[in-house]
């Protein structure tokens, strides 16, 4: 077995190819290839026959690596997430979304791969919220975000779903808020997901990665009903029924996106949202950094 000590944090641990494949991903890698440097890191260390190794040679090895594949970018970047993490930058990510998009799945996936212990969603939050505020108070809380508009009363103007959607987002966006405040004064790292992240509502840190994922066809919304639909209790049918409105819901948040310059990502595939979301948080970051 390789031990792996780091000088600096006083620890020691079991040499991990899986912990070191999920670093390379960070820096816009591919997993499988990231997989594959993992390996190559792996048989030079134990060619070494060295039993305790340092955070230090396995980096040095790891970059030396990724430009002998010709990954010159990447190795610089991996050389920063390295020492992004010794300086303890928080890092707090938002991701908004209409219904069914994939939000949930990316915020898990954003932060494995990111070492973020922190996933909430905005549902959560709602639902919290609907124990303390009796619905004959806020009722929008107390249903779907694509069926609040039969809570309003009449619109002068505008659409009533629209006008609805917007009345939940405002109330849920207190709590939402709350919780930004507090993570932006303990300085932890976080993914926050749900429909309720609309560009304008919410109250993201200047430092704050915000995006909204999107899916670019009737068809594929409907394809992801059917996928969720296989690990979790959600019936697809009733998605389906109201994917009209859920659609229209979805033009919204893209529109108030575009209003206040917030990044929009097609989700094609999990792997390359993935890939998108880091490499702008990444690039954001490096350029605040100055590297």
């Amino acid at each position: 077995m390789i031990v792996v000590t780091d000088p600096e944090r006083r620890i020691k641990l079991p040499f991990s190819r899986g912990i070191l494949t999920r670093s390379i991903t960070l820096a816009g890698v591919d997993v499988g290839v990231a997989y594959i440097i993992a390996t190559e890191v792996q048989k030079a260390l134990e060619g070494r026959k060295a039993h305790v190794v340092t955070t230090e040679e396995i980096r040095g090895l790891t970059y030396g690596s990724l430009l002998n594949h010709g990954l010159k970018e990447a190795a610089r970047r991996y050389l920063f997430w390295r020492q992004l993490r010794r300086l303890k930058v928080p890092i707090t990510i938002l991701l908004g979304g209409a219904t069914g998009v994939g939000k949930s799945t990316l915020a898990t996936e954003l932060a494995f791969r990111l070492g973020i212990r922190s996933v909430i969603g905005t549902d959560t939050i709602r639902e919290v919220m609907r124990k303390i505020i009796a619905p004959e108070l806020l009722p929008d809380l107390h249903t779907s975000s694509f069926l609040a508009w039969k809570t309003v009363g009449p619109v002068s103007g505008g659409k009533p779903l629209i006008r609805g959607f917007e009345e939940q987002v405002r109330h849920v966006a207190v709590g939402v808020n709350a919780v930004l405040e507090r993570t932006h004064r303990e300085g932890f790292n976080a993914v926050l997901e749900g429909i309720h992240l609309v560009p304008g509502f919410v109250e993201p840190d200047e430092h704050d990665f915000m995006y909204v994922i999107t899916v670019g066809s009737r068809e594929a919304l409907e394809a992801h009903f059917y996928e969720r639909s296989l690990y979790s209790t959600r019936s697809a049918e009733y998605y389906l029924e109201h994917i009209d409105s859920i659609i229209e819901v979805q033009e919204y948040i893209v529109k108030m996106a575009r209003k206040h310059g917030v990044p929009i990502i097609e989700n094609v595939e999990l792997e390359k949202t993935v890939g998108g979301v880091m490499e702008g948080v990444i690039e954001r970051l490096m350029r605040e950094l100055g590297e």
